[in-house]
C-alpha cells in the first residue's frame, strides 16, 4: 500500500507527458529529460517509498522486468538474416567500436580511478559501453538523416547492450564475495557454461519455438491478435525464469529469444513488437523517474573533479575514437562519422546495469562506480536530447 503513490505519480507523468508527446517530439524537449527532471525535483519530497532506495521493493521488480523486455524486443526488431548479409556499419560498429569502447574506457579509467582495481574499471567502462538511441529518439526517426545511418545507430543500439552484459556479468561475478572460488579454475569453467552457453540456448529454443507456435495459432485462426501482443511479455519472461531455473543468465536468454524469433508472419511480428516497445517505453520512463529521484540524490556526495573528466570523455573520446577507427574504409565522410560517433548516448542499459550491480555487490565500495555512472547518463540525457534536433538539421545541409 505504501507503493501506490509513486505508481499513480507515474501513472499521471506518462498520462500528461502523453497529451502533448507529439509537440515534444518536434522539439528539443525528450521524454527522458522531462522524466528525470521531474524525479529530480521530487526527490525533494519527503516520502516512505523513497527510504529503501534502489533496494525498495518495487525498484528491483521494475528494473528486472525493464530490462528484460528491452533484451528481447531490441533483439526482435533485428531481422538476423539481413544483418548478416548485409554487414557494413553496423557489424563495424559492433565487432570492432564496441570492445575498442570497452577498452579505452578501461585504460582512460586507470589514471583518474588509481584505488579502484582492474575488475572494477572494466565493470565500469562495460556499464558504459552500450547507447541508447532513445535518448536522441529523432535521430534515427528524422527523414533528414540518410537511411543507411539511422539503421546503424538503430541497430547497434539495439544489439549492443546485449552483447555488453556477458562480460558486465563476468565482472560482477569476480567481485562478488564467493571466498576461493575466484582462485579455483572449476569456478570459472562453470560460470562461464551456465552463463554463456545455457542462457543463450534456452533463450534461442523459447523463442524460436514460442514464435512457431503463434505463427502456427494465428494462422489457423485459434489465436487474436489481442494474444498476439502479450506473445512479447510472456516469451521475454519464460526465456528468463526458465534460464534462471537451470542457473543461467536469464536476461541473456531474454536476448536470445528476441533475436531467434520464429514468428515470420509479418503481421503477427509487427503486432508482437509494438506491444512490446509500447510497454518497454512506459517502463524506461519509469526508471528515468527513478534515476532522478534515487539515483542521482545518492551520488551527489560522490562527485568529484574526476567523475566529470571521466564522464565528458566517455561521451567524447571514448566513444568516438573507436567509431572513428571501426568506421575507416567504410566510405563514410568525416561529418557523417562524427555524426554517429557522437550519437552514441549512454541511457537505460547503463543505468539498468548499474542497479543490477548495487543490488548484487552493494552499495558500499561503490560509491565510485555509481557517481560515475550516473553523471554520465545524466549529462547524455540533456545532452543528447538538446543536440538531437539542431545537429540533424545541420547534418542534413
Amino acid at each position: 500500500m505504501h507503493d501506490y503513490p509513486i505508481f499513480l505519480f507515474v501513472a499521471l507523468l506518462i498520462f500528461g507527458y502523453g497529451l502533448f508527446s507529439k509537440k515534444s517530439g518536434e522539439s528539443m524537449i525528450t521524454a527522458p529529460m522531462v522524466f528525470v527532471a521531474v524525479g529530480l525535483a521530487a526527490s525533494f519530497i519527503p516520502v516512505d517509498f523513497l527510504k529503501g532506495g534502489i533496494r525498495a521493493p518495487f525498484f528491483k521488480v521494475i528494473a528486472e522486468i525493464t530490462l528484460v523486455l528491452i533484451l528481447f524486443i531490441d533483439a526482435s526488431t533485428i531481422n538476423l538474416r539481413t544483418l548478416i548479409k548485409e554487414k557494413g556499419i553496423p557489424f563495424r560498429l559492433l565487432l570492432i567500436g564496441l570492445p575498442l569502447t570497452m577498452a579505452v574506457g578501461t585504460l582512460l579509467a586507470m589514471p583518474l580511478f588509481p584505488s579502484l582495481g582492474i575488475w572494477t574499471l572494466c565493470l565500469m567502462a562495460f556499464m558504459l559501453s552500450p547507447t541508447d538511441a532513445a535518448l536522441g529518439k529523432v535521430v534515427v526517426t528524422s527523414p533528414r538523416i540518410p537511411e543507411k545511418i539511422r539503421q546503424a545507430i538503430n541497430v547497434e543500439s539495439g544489439l549492443n547492450d546485449g552483447i555488453a552484459l556477458p562480460p558486465i556479468l563476468v565482472c560482477i561475478a569476480a567481485l562478488a564475495d564467493v571466498p576461493g572460488a575466484h582462485n579455483e579454475a572449476d569456478y570459472w569453467v562453470f560460470f562461464t557454461l551456465k552463463q554463456l552457453i545455457l542462457g543463450p540456448l534456452i533463450g534461442a529454443a523459447v523463442g524460436w519455438l514460442g514464435g512457431w507456435l503463434v505463427d502456427k495459432a494465428s494462422k489457423a485462426g485459434w489465436m487474436n491478435s489481442t494474444f498476439q501482443r502479450l506473445t512479447s511479455v510472456s516469451l521475454a519472461l519464460m526465456a528468463f525464469t526458465l534460464a534462471e531455473i537451470v542457473y543461467g543468465n536469464g536476461f541473456i536468454a531474454a536476448f536470445f529469444a528476441g533475436l531467434f524469433l520464429g514468428t515470420r508472419t509479418p503481421e503477427v511480428r509487427e503486432r508482437i513488437q509494438e506491444f512490446g516497445e509500447a510497454e518497454g517505453e512506459a517502463l524506461e520512463l519509469f526508471i528515468f523517474l527513478l534515476f532522478g529521484m534515487i539515483l542521482v540524490p545518492m551520488s551527489l556526495a560522490f562527485w568529484n573533479i574526476n567523475t566529470w573528466i571521466y564522464a565528458i570523455l566517455s561521451l567524447t573520446i571514448i566513444r568516438m575514437i573507436p567509431v572513428a577507427i571501426s568506421l575507416l574504409g567504410s566510405g563514410l565522410s568525416w561529418q557523417s562519422v562524427g555524426f554517429v560517433g557522437w550519437f552514441g548516448p549512454r541511457g537505460i542499459a547503463s543505468i539498468l546495469y548499474l542497479v543490477l550491480v548495487l543490488i548484487t555487490l552493494g552499495f558500499k565500495g561503490n560509491e565510485q562506480i555509481m557517481s560515475t555512472v550516473v553523471m554520465t547518463v545524466m549529462l547524455s540525457v540533456f545532452l543528447h536530447g538538446l543536440s538531437a534536433l539542431p545537429l540533424s538539421k545541420i547534418y542534413r545541409k
